[in-house]
């Protein structure tokens, strides 16, 4: 197939798994995860890795996008950004969602809406999200190189310092928020938990320009935040990390199984 375009809003999907593959492992038997068995689990995201990572715990989850614009202002600030955006996404499909009887009485009822959001913090502080184009691709990568550089020349031989605060070392954000109706009549008639997950990343300094566009063309990271897949042929750019690695993915598992566990405890603990 041709490489995705910059600009699409049709997401790819990974080929099927060839003839032969071993089985996936048996599924976890969580209570959470019984809980949740008979009614519907919405990924509210088109992104192929996020459904790959759920599907871990729920092999049967339900794909449907949110139509969010994805336009709040950059003076938020990474984090309440991210956050706000991910709620947003959440928000969204669940309110479609939690009044489509004809879905209800296919698949039956709503268990939990699950929408995240990723985005990148550079060192100097830039929010980057995906490219727009091969130059803004080439660009990016190349600042967060030499970002990267610039710190390792200022301390020569230093990790990261204690907090994932260090010279050179970008951010990835993800958002989380998981939304699920409640049982009962109390207003206002949903649950909603969130949690942000950050994670350190630190480029190899000396990577060279022609490794950059050459990654570029592959277009593995024109649909990703920040321009590059930790999962694939972008780990040839990333020296170390410090943090949770599927966090950089887009869909943090653990933080992921922690709040559908918190979402289902008894609803008067909550309130």
């Amino acid at each position: 197939d041709p490489p995705p375009p910059y600009v699409s809003t049709t997401p790819t999907i990974p080929p099927p798994r060839p003839h032969g593959v071993a089985r996936p492992p048996f599924p976890l038997e969580l209570p959470s995860i019984a809980a949740l068995k008979s009614q519907r689990v919405i990924l509210a995201s088109a992104s192929p890795r996020r459904k790959q990572i759920l599907s871990q715990l729920f092999p049967k989850v339900e794909i449907i996008p949110s139509t969010f614009a994805e336009d709040l202002p950059k003076s938020l600030g990474g984090f309440d950004y991210v956050l706000q955006t991910a709620v947003a996404k959440c928000r969204e499909v669940y309110g479609r969602e939690i009044d489509n009887v004809e879905a209800e009485r296919e698949r039956g009822e709503v268990g939990v809406v699950i929408a995240a959001d990723t985005i990148v913090m550079s060192a100097a502080g830039q929010i980057l999200e995906k490219p727009r184009s091969e130059a803004q691709h080439v660009a990016v990568l190349k600042s967060l190189r030499d970002e990267s550089r610039i710190g390792s020349e200022m301390n020569p031989g230093a990790g990261i310092a204690v907090g994932g605060a260090g010279a050179g070392w970008h951010k990835v954000y993800t958002a989380l928020a998981i939304m699920r109706p409640m049982t009962t009549a109390m207003d206002p008639g949903y649950v909603l938990t969130t949690h942000v997950e950050e994670t350190s990343v630190k480029f190899d300094p000396d990577i060279t320009d022609d490794l950059i566009v050459a990654y570029v063309k592959t277009r593995e990271g024109a649909d990703k935040a920040g321009g590059y897949g930790m999962q694939g042929l972008g780990s040839l750019l990333v020296e170390r990390i410090e943090g949770s690695w599927d966090n950089v993915v887009g869909m943090p598992l653990r933080a992921t199984l922690v709040l559908i566990e918190k979402i289902l405890v008894d609803e008067q603990e909550e309130l």
